[in-house]
């Protein structure tokens, strides 16, 4: 199912149209707008939500104001931080530098990864011995999930939580999100987020425990969300993968888009 040069380049350009110049909000309460040259998503009144910055249209005379701009919005709302996700083919070449010297922290950087649905839905995968998976649809669900999470990534995600409740109480129709469990224990726990009339579904998550790892539980949760993505008429999966996923998803067929990296900025106390 490999995609050749012409057939990457449409892809991303479908990616950039659809998940970042004209993205919907990832709640019901948050508001994605296009203000001058960027298209940002604002969180909504609780404020626990996802402030970031997802499509510019930027160049060298116009990037530094632009960026200014924007951290002084956000700042003016006083939200906790400020995303701008920064991917390898966005203009200036320099746009990483210029977030820099504004403040901004880069993360490690992902690889944006695609695959194809009706592939992926057709591996033939079944449960390792001893695992079962739960389909999350509640508070508890999303506590196992969290669980997972912290010890697999080592940190705890508090918005992450805030995201996947508000989704199955508002928009349940948007999230399929699955526990892998080993009897009474979640060992592995991954989502996928489906916005409507989209060609794409993205996946997140993906977190097992480390003793768990290499038994093929991650491959059975990308077929698991695959098949519920062809069930829904989806195209593609897109990933941003770190270093420890990509080459599972390389063996599995999914193509490499570029990179990404998130640059944070953090009001000051």
């Amino acid at each position: 199912m490999t995609m050749d040069a012409d057939e990457l380049a449409d892809v991303r350009a479908a990616y950039d149209r659809e998940m970042r110049r004209d993205a919907l909000p990832d709640t019901a309460d948050a508001r994605v707008e296009r203000a001058g040259a960027v298209v940002r998503q604002t969180a909504g009144g609780t404020g626990a939500g996802w402030n970031g910055v997802l499509w510019s249209d930027l160049d060298e005379r116009t990037a530094d104001a632009e960026i200014a701009a924007q951290v002084a919005y956000f700042a003016e709302r006083g939200a906790g931080g400020l995303e701008w996700k920064l991917y390898g083919h966005d203009r200036p070449a320099d746009l990483g530098d210029r977030l820099r010297a504004a403040g901004f922290v880069p993360e490690p950087a992902e690889t944006l990864m695609v695959g194809r649905v009706d592939a992926l839905a057709a591996l033939p995968v079944e449960p390792p011995e001893g695992i079962t998976l739960r389909v999350v649809t509640d508070e508890a669900g999303v506590d196992l999930m969290m669980d997972v999470h912290a010890k697999a990534f080592g940190t705890e995600r508090p918005a992450i939580r805030h995201l996947l409740l508000t989704l199955l109480r508002e928009e349940p129709q948007t999230l399929a999100a699955v526990v892998a469990m080993a009897g009474e224990t979640p060992v592995s726990a991954a989502r996928m987020e489906m916005r409507p009339g989209s060609s794409f579904a993205g996946l997140w998550g993906g977190g097992t425990l480390p003793q768990w790892r290499g038994r093929g539980i991650y491959r059975l949760l990308v077929a698991h969300r695959a098949r519920i993505a062809a069930a829904r008429g989806i195209r593609y999966l897109q990933v941003d993968a770190s270093p420890d996923s990509r080459p599972i998803l390389e063996r599995l067929g999914f193509a490499t888009l570029g990179t990404t990296v998130p640059y944070i900025w953090t009001p000051k106390a």
